[in-house]
């Protein structure tokens, strides 16, 4: 491998910097950075991050990361690499799990319930609804539409655009800005950058460097990457497709229709080259299951793959 740093926008990469008890210390300091000091998060408690439905036949969900702070309240943290038609509805899907365990069974129960986060780390500029944001971070609650006022402060949506996020080394000036240029930046690093000097971000770069994993970590980093670079490359490969068909047709009807076409034929290469990743995944010996939730495609679509 070339890079001397981990991919966090790898299934491994990111689990384990943000996943796993023994670096918990970082999830702490990304949080509290995001909420610009909002949170004071001194602890995480890392949760099942496998979530069943009320009933047998219900349809699960597994959550990258799902803890809770020492006051209880709930965060599902997700890095997506994928664009989904439905993507705002998978966070509000995800959201009601830590919503419905918290409901007290037996007994007198007053509807009391703790705040719960849904982050979205998106590796790819989320268009549906913000089309015309500037800004790379985004958060979403319950509004009374005439006021403008938060009708409901226990519910947060926070989308995170990687691509958006420009900042150069020297720009560098919050925290937020510092995780942000590392989850955008750090698998082309080389070395350590001067402006990212606090405590915090020496284990990070410890536990990043790809040259200390053992055997067993380096096949499940290799394995991880090479899922990544499947997804990327397949659907790019789709969308110039798609998207040269489309622009032919569009010239063919015209200025105006051209547009159309080639947000068209982006929109229909995205969704073959997911198609094209989930079975090549299948063939992989992966389950259904699993490929389900890397693609966000729904079971039933996995399973009819299978054929």
């Amino acid at each position: 491998m070339t890079e001397k740093y981990i991919n966090p926008h790898t299934d491994f990469g990111f689990k384990r910097l943000f996943g796993s008890e023994f670096n918990k210390d970082l999830l702490i300091s990304f949080l509290n950075a995001m909420f610009h000091g909002e949170q004071n998060v001194q602890d995480v408690t890392y949760l099942n991050s496998e979530q069943l439905g009320d009933r047998s036949d219900a349809r699960r969900a597994i959550f990258d990361v799902y803890c809770e702070n020492d006051k209880g309240e709930k965060f599902i943290v997700e890095m997506q690499n994928v664009y989904q038609e439905f993507f705002k509805d998978r966070t509000i899907y995800y959201s009601t799990f830590p919503i419905r365990e918290q409901a007290q069974r037996g007994g007198d129960w007053d509807f009391h319930l703790n705040p719960v986060y849904t982050i979205g780390l998106l590796n790819f500029n989320f268009a549906d609804g913000l089309e015309n944001a500037k800004r790379w971070h985004h958060e979403v609650k319950l509004m009374e539409v005439d006021t403008h006022e938060v009708f409901y402060d226990k519910l947060t949506y926070i989308y995170v655009e990687i691509p958006k996020f420009d900042k150069k080394e020297n720009e560098l000036v919050t925290m937020y800005d510092k995780w942000m240029y590392i989850l955008k930046n750090l698998s082309k690093l080389m070395q350590r950058p001067a402006a990212l000097q606090e405590r915090v971000f020496t284990r990070l770069f410890e536990q990043a460097e790809i040259a200390k994993f053992n055997k067993q970590e380096l096949k499940l980093y290799e394995d991880s990457v090479n899922a990544y670079r499947d997804i990327v490359n397949a659907i790019r490969t789709a969308e110039k497709k798609k998207f040269a068909e489309g622009r032919a047709e569009g010239i063919a009807e015209g200025r105006a229709k051209a547009c159309e076409g080639r947000a068209e034929g982006r929109a229909e290469g995205r969704a073959e080259g997911i198609v094209e990743v989930a079975k090549k995944m299948l063939d992989n010996g992966m389950s259904a299951d699993i490929v389900a939730e890397m693609t966000g495609l729904s079971l039933e679509e996995v399973s009819s793959l299978k054929h």
